[in-house]
């Protein structure tokens, strides 16, 4: 099973906390290799949004993926705008897992992070992960409840969801996890063959985090701030979502090896 730990602050000596990951793992004896860093961010009509996203993202990430699912607004132009550097993948496929899978896949750099494109989740942590990995961890995950970590986006039902779900996993798979259905997520491009997603829609996140459960990968939690969606209507739908979240646990606990 994989080990937990709630990492409540950049892998890095307090001496070096104001550097980048980069510049902190070049002071690390036998060293060469810095990790490159490719960002996927899945969107759908996301405009209005990506002004609040995209000009926050850490100078230091090589390769930012926009995956979009056929948008009718001006999402990708804006993207490219914003963002001149931006790979852009077009997506047939509805559904967060689909634009994962295709970012995932077009994902040529050591580490892979995912975000929302929503204005919900800061690019500033994208630091958090690496620095967790760079520790240590196959995988590193966001946690809105632990210590340093919050949210203004979800609504008391949500909310009690989300934890019978995750205690589901917990009693389940054994994990110490105090979020599940969370979408900031890092990890190594080298456990893909393990993470890639076989789910379309928003399951996508809890299908991750049991794969790499079922997987015995190294996982951390690191605090994370889950602000409201900037612009626009989330395209989530709690009770659906939440049943194939459901669907997802059980059918991953009975293909146990």
């Amino acid at each position: 099973m994989g080990v937990l730990t709630n990492l409540t602050s950049p892998a890095f000596p307090a001496s070096v906390n104001t550097l980048t990951p980069a510049e902190s793992i070049r002071m690390r004896p036998g060293i060469d290799d810095i990790p490159s860093v490719s960002l996927i961010i899945p969107t759908l009509n996301e405009e209005r949004n990506l002004p609040f996203v995209l000009p926050k993202i850490p100078s230091w990430v090589n390769e930012v993926i926009i995956v979009d699912g056929r948008s009718s607004d001006q999402t990708v132009d804006t993207a490219r705008t914003l963002y001149p550097k931006v790979r852009i993948v077009m997506e047939e496929t509805p559904g967060k897992g689909a634009a994962l899978r295709a970012g995932f896949d077009a994902a040529t750099c050591d580490i892979i992070v995912a975000i929302d494109a929503d204005g919900s989740m800061d690019p500033g942590e994208i630091s958090l992960f690496v620095g967790g990995l760079l520790a240590g961890a196959d995988m590193v995950k966001g946690s809105r409840f632990i210590q340093g970590g919050g949210t203004d986006d979800m609504e008391l039902f949500r909310m009690l969801g989300n934890w019978g779900l995750t205690m589901l996993v917990r009693i389940l798979f054994g994990s110490h996890f105090s979020d599940l259905c969370y979408g900031y997520v890092a990890f190594w491009r080298k456990h893909l063959n393990i993470l890639r997603p076989t789910t379309n829609g928003f399951e996508v996140e809890t299908h991750l985090n049991v794969r790499a459960l079922k997987s015995r990968l190294k996982i951390s939690e690191v605090p994370s701030f889950e602000a409201n969606r900037v612009y626009g209507s989330s395209h989530l739908n709690a009770v659906t979502d939440g049943w194939r979240v459901l669907k997802t646990i059980l059918r991953e606990r009975v293909s146990l090896p």
